[in-house]
């Protein structure tokens, strides 16, 4: 076997101008470099630290857990194919029905045909689905950003790559997806989100693409119901990793949550509780902070639950962030911030200061944490995106409720990963 070459690194920050001088007065045999020990898979030419690789590869891989999963969509044309609200995305189908490819493409800015999205693709796809009002569905945009599209599920049509074998879970019936990415470029790593929708790319990941993986299985056609009505599904799990779940923790696993009302026992755990110890897991600053190396270069592994007071413990406050980023638990609704002063409402440049977060000279929302202002997840600080993308607009009275909903998320969430910090798993 042949010998590996050595490999050597030296990092350089600051302006060109002083990169040229340093250049100037330094050669190879003065510069301090590095040497570095590469280790396979990855070989990375740049210092990594892999002292606890070892650990961390006892757990287990999402990727591994959730056999079905893919990126995100990718429509190709945001502005033209996703919108704020039902009725905008069924004007912009109308109004490009009724011209001719040309004239809509100047009209809707959709630049030059390429290869996978072309306008007279997302024409045919249209005139052979529209108006099925049940193809207008909610869209995950970007965290806290729901919108809507016309969702055919046809690769090459109005979407490029709608990733149908995927998202057809989430259009078949209720369910939930944890979203992480394969990597991650930003200094931090907060690339983990939850979702109950179709989901485009970007969303839970700015940096790269980032995945969905959904909680349940639907079948495509000629559905089995349950004894409720129910349309049959299948928890999206790789059952040897449950099997040692269960093993481990003494526990049976169940298909389904029982209703506590029903009889529900502590013997058993069910898939979105497997999910809510996953998200407790992914929102520990500890885990993050130690595991950072691997966590920017592949999907995460989380470690085996060490018993099930743990478990229990981590599913309870997995289970809050959870019901908070959906916007489903009553305390987003509990408003810390309020929003005094009379206007025109519309965005112009938004600001923080002194608790104050400015969409005008004159309106603003007041007692915002600055936590909360300056809280990421997927490497965008959603307290401040959600206000910027909606720059030069006029904010009605669900919008202004919604947004102190995300403080409130944004401010709990922090609260929470400080507790699941004090849990030793």
């Amino acid at each position: 076997m042949k010998k590996l070459a050595q490999v050597f690194h030296f990092d350089l920050y600051g302006k060109r101008e002083d990169k040229y001088d340093f250049l100037n007065e330094n050669s190879l045999a003065t510069i301090a470099f590095t040497e570095l020990n590469p280790q396979e898979p990855e070989l990375f030419f740049v210092p990594k630290d892999f002292e606890e690789q070892k650990v961390y590869d006892e757990g287990f891989s999402v990727n591994e857990l959730f056999y079905t999963n893919s990126v995100g969509i990718v429509t190709a044309r945001d502005e033209f194919t996703i919108h704020n609200s039902k009725i905008k995305v069924k004007e912009t189908i109308e109004k490009f029905l009724s011209l001719d490819d040309e004239t809509a493409r100047t009209k809707f800015n959709l630049g030059k045909d390429v290869r996978d999205w072309q306008v007279n693709f997302a024409r045919k796809d249209l005139l052979n689905n529209y108006p099925n009002e049940s193809k207008f569905v909610k869209i995950s945009y970007r965290p806290f950003d729901e919108k809507y599209t016309f969702y055919t599920g046809k690769a090459k049509g109005f979407h490029c790559y709608p990733r149908n074998e995927v998202m057809q879970h989430f259009i078949n019936g209720e369910n939930i997806g944890l979203i992480t990415a394969r990597s991650n470029k930003s200094e931090t790593c907060d690339h983990f989100y939850i979702s109950k929708n179709i989901m485009e790319t970007k969303c839970g990941e700015r940096t790269t693409q980032s995945a969905i993986f959904p909680l349940y299985l639907y079948p495509e056609t000629n559905a089995q119901q349950t004894l409720h009505g129910n349309i049959e599904r299948t928890p999206n799990f790789n059952l040897e990793i449950v099997k040692q779940l269960a093993e481990g923790l003494g526990l049976n696993f169940t298909n389904e949550p029982f209703d506590c009302a029903q009889g529900a026992t502590p013997a058993t755990f069910a898939p979105i509780d497997v999910l809510d110890y996953i998200y407790a897991v992914l929102h520990s600053p500890t885990y993050r902070e130690k595991y950072a190396a691997f966590l920017k270069i592949d999907f995460p592994r989380v470690p085996y639950p060490k018993n099930k007071e743990i478990f229990w413990q981590l599913v309870k406050l997995g289970g809050e962030i959870r019901q908070i980023h959906l916007l489903e638990s009553a305390l987003v609704e509990k408003y810390i911030t309020q929003y005094p002063i009379d206007g025109d409402n519309i965005v112009v440049k938004p600001r923080f200061e002194n608790g104050k977060v400015y969409l005008n000279e004159n309106q603003y929302f007041a007692n915002v944490p600055e936590v909360a202002w300056n809280f990421y997840i997927g490497g965008y600080q959603p307290a401040q995106k959600w206000l910027k993308d909606r720059k030069g607009k006029e904010l009605n009275t669900e919008d202004i409720f919604h947004y102190q909903k995300i403080i409130v998320a944004l401010s709990e969430t922090d609260s929470i990963m400080k507790k699941i910090d004090k849990i030793d798993f």
